[in-house]
């Protein structure tokens, strides 16, 4: 096989991958939201529900793509695709097996970084050429607390670096192996809450679902967008949780192995062992989601700027001083 057709055939998997964990994540909520509400939830699109995302796809598909007369019409149609394309373009390092990731590059952890801020680019833009005031103040909230909780996440990562010494997520993996214990266990436990509370937050789930508030904001950035272009970013929602926590469990819970098991093995159930850690993380946000009401716009900046940050900067300067001392 040529490397052309083995990227290909690797960007097909992976691909599959997003798509599939997008689809039971979507399942996941809605069940599990009526489980924790006491109510049936879909029961009669397909078997018990089952194939409720897939009727909900048919359904956007089938509404009519309206575009108001006032709006900047060229960036309203682009915003849903940098917010796809930015959660897409996570997915390239994210490793399934040592040997099933699209590319391992040496900076991996700087790339996800990177591409992460690109939705941030996709809603606001979304918002300001809604030409809709309710549309421009969810873009802005979303600007104001995408960026306050873009630095913790990324100081919740640099402890992880220091300690694997290394940006590859495979090899971040590696030595997780080598040390027989995932991350959060050794020593980076602060860390790996921090990173899930800052993920939360640039999911802009509730309770950090401020830009969105549809008590005040109608739906936001999204008020203006209908159809398939809605659906876009419904769907990018669940991706980049199901990126989000597939990433948390690379980076703190060991990845693709599973202590005890045999490393030759770690192809065959390397794969399930990403999409089990995955799913576990994904079932604890979805039970934040029904457990907390939503945080006002000073509480969400108060949590970012003065207990997030000065924590992620303590675990930096503590995992420091280990790694000199041991």
């Amino acid at each position: 096989m040529s490397f052309g057709t083995e990227i290909l055939v690797k960007v097909g998997v992976v691909l599959a991958f997003a798509l599939n964990g997008a689809i039971i994540f979507t399942l996941m909520d809605v069940k599990a939201s009526a489980w924790m509400q006491r109510r049936p939830g879909p029961l009669h699109v397909g078997l018990r529900g089952l194939i409720f995302p897939l009727a909900e796809v048919i359904k956007f598909i089938q509404k009519e793509d309206i575009i108001p007369t006032k709006v900047d019409k060229t960036i309203f149609k682009l915003a849903p695709a940098f917010v796809l394309f930015s959660v897409f373009g996570l997915f390239v390092v994210v490793p399934i097996s040592p040997t099933l990731v699209v590319v391992d590059l040496n900076l991996g952890v700087f790339y996800l970084l990177a591409i992460s801020t690109l939705s941030t680019l996709g809603v606001l833009i979304a918002g300001w050429s809604s030409a809709n005031k309710y549309s421009l103040m969810g873009g802005l909230r979303a600007a104001g607390q995408l960026i306050a909780y873009e630095l913790p996440l990324i100081l919740a990562v640099v402890g992880v670096v220091i300690q694997a010494e290394t940006m590859s997520l495979v090899g971040i993996v590696e030595k997780q192996i080598e040390w027989g214990l995932p991350f959060v266990i050794a020593g980076q436990g602060i860390a790996f809450l921090i990173f899930m509370i800052a993920a939360t937050a640039e999911m802009m789930r509730i309770p950090f679902d401020m830009p969105i508030g549809e008590s005040e904001l109608v739906m936001g950035f999204m008020t203006e967008y209908s159809g398939i272009r809605f659906l876009i970013f419904y769907i990018a929602e669940y991706i980049n949780m199901f990126v989000m926590c597939a990433i948390a469990s690379t980076l703190f819970l060991g990845g693709y192995h599973i202590p005890l098991l045999p490393v030759e093995w770690v192809n065959f159930y390397g794969p399930v062992s990403v999409l089990t850690k995955t799913l576990l993380l994904g079932f604890i946000l979805v039970l934040v989601r029904w457990s907390f009401p939503r945080f006002r716009e000073d509480q969400l900046q108060n949590i970012a700027w003065k207990i997030l940050i000065p924590l992620s900067l303590l675990n930096i300067l503590i995992t420091s001083v280990m790694k000199v001392v041991f």
